[in-house]
């Protein structure tokens, strides 16, 4: 039986014969064990060391797997556990080109970790930039996020996916921003997808988890190599807490992304505010790109106020929402990137990018949208 995706979310497609099924639990057990007892020599029951894997994690994944379309996914302790096992794959002397505006973390990670082991990194804009004159002997990868984090820029994966196949580099995307609900980068030609787990898939600012999928056979055998080697693979409460979330997931996107078109649509129309970026706004220059490849535009937006004063004003009067890290959650989420998010990523490149002392991030929830406006407004009112 095909599932439509908001069933996905909720049932796996092939029902699986597991002890939730025997004992007639409809929600999946929390297998909190470390290890597993054999029958005899050479006798399994089917899991050894919960480091190599958990039936509770095993059920996350095969969520995951199914709903961004790959044929193994991985579930691990957090986002950034995620990407930094994906950069296992790669050795000293390897070159990557990565996306200019990315998660300040991934930055971090990139510049003070993956160039010790040394890698080599140039970064580059997928949405305006000649990638492929960027390519060298050397290069094995692309990494993007599409919608940026936190300028919300929005590259093409199939023409990006395109480009990578013709030169032999694996493409990998986070898709953190827009979770499968709304786009599926391993469909338009990605060989890797990345998630922050915590963000949209858990969706209620509880827990921590990283998702890595794929669709490719020697990509999944050596990252499953690593994640039993390495050891970051998520935890059993985790991952039922993962699962909880996930079951939400196409209502929860749907309701943010309504909530996050009216809020850009009203932001607009205020003398204070400066620039407003989200990728559902007509006149965002990847709006037709967003609408040809993704089936929604998330509810992650961006916005500058007329001067930093007013800026930081409203994170201080703000109520109902929060002031706060992180994004994906039930709860309205407003960050300011230069202290926050990217705090630790060079002045220069922020700038270069856009992210200025105005900026402001919205990570819009569920509540009602007409509360949400409301407290923007009395936040901005006599500033």
């Amino acid at each position: 039986m095909e599932l439509n995706l908001d069933s996905k979310c909720v049932h796996l497609e092939k029902i699986s014969t597991d002890g939730c099924k025997r004992y007639g639990s409809v929600s999946f057990p929390i297998y909190q064990t470390a290890t597993y007892a054999h029958p005899g020599v050479g006798q399994s029951g089917g899991y050894d060391y919960s480091r190599l894997q958990n039936p509770t994690r095993e059920r996350v994944e095969k969520l995951v797997c199914q709903l961004e379309g790959g044929i193994d996914a991985l579930a691990l302790s957090s986002g950034m556990a995620a990407i930094s096992l994906v950069m296992e794959m790669f050795s000293p002397g390897d070159h990557i080109i990565v996306d200019a505006d990315l998660y300040g973390g991934s930055i971090r990670l990139f510049d003070n970790v993956s160039r010790k082991n040394g890698i080599e990194f140039s970064r580059a804009n997928f949405a305006s930039d000649n990638i492929e004159s960027l390519i060298k002997a050397n290069t094995k990868a692309l990494y993007i996020e599409t919608p940026t984090n936190p300028m919300m820029n929005i590259t093409d994966i199939a023409a990006i996916a395109k480009l990578a196949k013709s030169r032999g580099v694996f493409l990998i995307v986070d898709n953190t921003f827009m979770s499968p609900y709304f786009q599926n980068p391993l469909a338009l030609g990605a060989d890797i997808v990345v998630h922050s787990g915590t963000k949209y898939l858990s969706g209620h600012n509880d827990t921590l988890s990283g998702f890595v999928v794929t669709n490719r056979a020697d990509i999944q055998e050596k990252l499953r190599f690593l994640i039993k080697t390495t050891g970051a693979g998520l935890a059993p409460f985790d991952s039922w807490l993962t699962i909880r979330g996930i079951k939400t997931l196409a209502l929860r996107m749907e309701r943010a992304q309504d909530n996050a078109q009216k809020i850009a649509a009203w932001l607009k129309t205020q003398q204070g505010v400066e620039r407003v970026l989200y990728p559902g706004l007509p006149e965002h220059p990847g709006h037709e790109i967003q609408k040809r490849q993704a089936s929604g535009f998330g509810a992650m937006l961006t916005f500058n106020m007329v001067s930093e004063q007013k800026a930081k004003a409203i994170l201080g009067r703000v109520r109902l929402i929060q002031f706060a890290e992180s994004l994906g959650g039930v709860e309205t989420l407003i960050t300011y990137p230069v202290t926050q998010t990217h705090a630790d990523v060079p002045e220069e490149i922020r700038l270069k990018n856009g992210i200025t002392p105005k900026t402001l991030r919205l990570s819009v929830g569920i509540e009602n949208p007409n509360d949400l406006i409301e407290d923007l407004r009395q936040a901005m009112e006599n500033l």
